[in-house]
């Protein structure tokens, strides 16, 4: 029997992003937990370090709500350009839905 690699929706780029935007916001939380944990402790270098800290977290976060909002856009406008597509050429992809099952009719024929 042949195995046919189809894509896996645990390894699609959508997944992907989500993941990796899922880490970030652990990361993230992370971070925030640390400040509040030394929040007590004094001196110039942690306060220094806090600091920073605390801005480069709201930055990321403002970032992430951008990145967000962009993929979001980018999503709608593919799924706009593919309805459109759709609805311009319904015979072409009428015969191609029809094509594409003859060949697997034929394939499961075969068996």
């Amino acid at each position: 029997m042949n195995n046919v690699n189809l894509p896996d929706k645990e390894n699609s780029p959508a997944a992907a992003g989500q993941r990796l935007v899922a880490d970030l916001n652990v990361v993230l939380s992370d971070v925030d937990a640390l400040i509040r944990a030394t929040a007590s402790q004094r001196g110039a270098e942690i306060v220094k370090v806090q600091t920073k800290a605390s801005d480069t977290v709201e930055a990321m976060k403002a970032r992430m709500v951008d990145a967000e909002a962009a993929f979001l856009n980018k999503g709608r406008q593919v799924s706009r350009v593919a309805d459109d597509y759709v609805r311009e050429n319904p015979w072409r992809n009428l015969g191609i839905v029809a094509g594409v099952g003859l060949l697997v009719g034929l394939l499961i024929g075969r068996r």
